[in-house]
This record gives C-alpha cells, sequence and structure tokens, in this order.
C-alpha cells in the first residue's frame, strides 16, 4: 500500500523565506496517518476513522493551516521581544491548554530528512494526555485522547503562531501530527525532559503521558538554556527496562543503537506500528514507565 504522504513547507514559500534545511545526519521523519494506512488491518482502519477520524482530520486540516499561514510573516525586522509580552504569549499559551513551554535553537541534525523549517529558534510545547484515560491503555478512550492531543495541539500553536505574527514578529506553526523536526530531541535541548529507553520525552510533571509541538520564530532573545536538569534519567533507564518488557511487539531496543546516518535509534517503528495502529494506539510503554507510574522526585532522589 502506497504511504501517504504528509504536508510540506515547500509549494508555499516566497521569495523571501529563507527556509533552514535537513542535514546528511538527518533522519526519516513518520507521518501517523500513512502508518496507521499501511500497518493497521482494513477493520481497524474502518473502525479507527470511525471513532476517531473526526479528530484525525482535524489534525490534519490544522497541520494544513500551519503550512499555509506562513504567507502572513511580514519581515518587519521584529526579533527582539519585552519582557511582559512574552509573559503574556505564556498565559496566552497557558490559558489554550499548554502545560509547559521551552526554547532553544533547533539543531539542523533533527530536520527531518527533506523537510524543512522558516526559522531556527523554536519555542517547544507540551500538552500533557490525561492520566484517566492513559490509564485504560490500550483502549478506545485512550486512542481517542491521543487525538485529541494531536488535534488540540495542532490548533493551538496555529494561534500561536498567528498571535505572534499579529505583534509584528515573524513565526511558523511546527504541526503537531507530523512535525518537521524531531520534537523529542528539541525538547530535550530546551530543557524541558528527557528521552527515555522507550523513545518519548520524560517530564518531571507528567512522565511520557504528553504530546509535542513547535513555534519556529526568529525572535533571538527568548530565554534560551543550556542546562541539563534531566540526563540523570538516561542512568535510570538503563538498568529499569521496564518499557522494554512490557512493549507487545518487542519493539524497544534493549539499549538505543548507533544509526550508520548519525545519532541513535530507540524503537524498531514497524514493529512498534503494529499494535500503535491496530491496538488503540497501544500506549503501554507510556502507562508502564517508571516515571508514569511513580514519582519522578523520588526515583531522582532514589539514585542520586
Amino acid at each position: 500500500m502506497r504511504d501517504l504522504k504528509a504536508p510540506t513547507i515547500e509549494k508555499h514559500l516566497r521569495d523571501v523565506d529563507i527556509p533552514f534545511i535537513s542535514t546528511k545526519h538527518s533522519h526519516q521523519g513518520h507521518f501517523v496517518p500513512s502508518i496507521v494506512r499501511k500497518y493497521a488491518s482494513p477493520k481497524r482502519i474502518a473502525q479507527t476513522f470511525l471513532k476517531v477520524g473526526d479528530r484525525l482530520f482535524g489534525s490534519i486540516i490544522e497541520m494544513l493551516k500551519s503550512y499555509r499561514n506562513v504567507k502572513n510573516n511580514q519581515y518587519l525586522g521584529n526579533k527582539i521581544i519585552d519582557k511582559e509580552t512574552l509573559t503574556q504569549f505564556e498565559e496566552y499559551a497557558k490559558s489554550l491548554g499548554i502545560d509547559k513551554i521551552g526554547y532553544t535553537k533547533v539543531n539542523p541534525d533533527y530536520i527531518f530528512k527533506d523537510r524543512k523549517i522558516l526559522f531556527e529558534n523554536a519555542i517547544v510545547l507540551v500538552m500533557e494526555m490525561k492520566r484517566d484515560k492513559i490509564d485504560q491503555a490500550p483502549s478506545l478512550e485512550t486512542n481517542k485522547e491521543i487525538f485529541r492531543t494531536y488535534h488540540e495541539l495542532g490548533k493551538v500553536v496555529n494561534k500561536l503562531a498567528s498571535l505572534l505574527i499579529e505583534l509584528g514578529f515573524n513565526a511558523q506553526a511546527g504541526p503537531a501530527l507530523g512535525g518537521d523536526i524531531n520534537y523529542v530531541m528539541t525538547a530535550c535541548d530546551a530543557n524541558l525532559g528527557m528521552i527515555g529507553n522507550h523513545g518519548l520525552l520524560i517530564t518531571e510533571e507528567f512522565g511520557p503521558s504528553l504530546r509535542l509541538a513547535a513555534l519556529y520564530t526568529d525572535i533571538d532573545n527568548l530565554p534560551f538554556t543550556s542546562n541539563k536538569d534531566h540526563e540523570w534519567i538516561l542512568g535510570y533507564c538503563k538498568k529499569c527496562k521496564m518499557c522494554v518488557n512490557k512493549c507487545p511487539a518487542g519493539a524497544i531496543y534493549n539499549s538505543p543503537k548507533d544509526v550508520e546516518i548519525g545519532g541513535k535509534r530507540n524503537i524498531d517503528y514497524k514493529k512498534c506500528a503494529v499494535p500503535f495502529s491496530n491496538d488503540y494506539g497501544c500506549t503501554l510503554c507510556v502507562k508502564h514507565c517508571a516515571f508514569y507510574t511513580g514519582s519522578y522526585k523520588q526515583i531522582k532522589n532514589s539514585i542520586v
């Protein structure tokens, strides 16, 4: 079955736009609808679109808006944001359902192969997947929550990009459903958490029960940080292996594997795609993660 292709920014670029591109070390990105179509049974495809199709299609619509709306950037030269405006921006984001915000420059190696972004500064957005839904994994309620966060994040990131543009800045919304960069690694650079053995971002507040999106902008004075407060998680994950043992497809590597083009890979996505596509989004690696079932602080205190 032929893959569904994720929309790109390409046809919306103007002469004034000078995008940042992927590198020889960039990895291939994956588009959730394409994964579901390729790996789900015909029966499950029908059930998926019946139960969560509205949120899935809504996410795709928001994704299309993200690229289409880059034409609204006016390039007025405003690259400095005052503290009060940034605080108001953050408060507005949180009023829309964003739970955590981080700032970093995008590592070009994290731009997926053959993808482009307009600006190198990233505002990384975290939205929690609600515990009462994830506790039921794998289930229809869990699947609805997965696609709720994809859809809601897609709407929010577009609203925030529009706000920055209205304020005279430049911005591009990074879609939640199939972004152009590795959000997890970028979120690590923004000190929002650390990648776990399962390849997901682990945060202090939500463990790995979350979804990510990003805004790209050329605002230069965002509160970037070089702190790596969560790196200790890597050592814990090497010993824990709970997600490895609980994965029904055996998709999570016992230790991250080196990739020929550079970097590491935590999972065999083809193996992961089968339960994800056929068993309500699976999510057992989230449900059984020690940082979801336990306390971040207690785990840290037990080993540090």
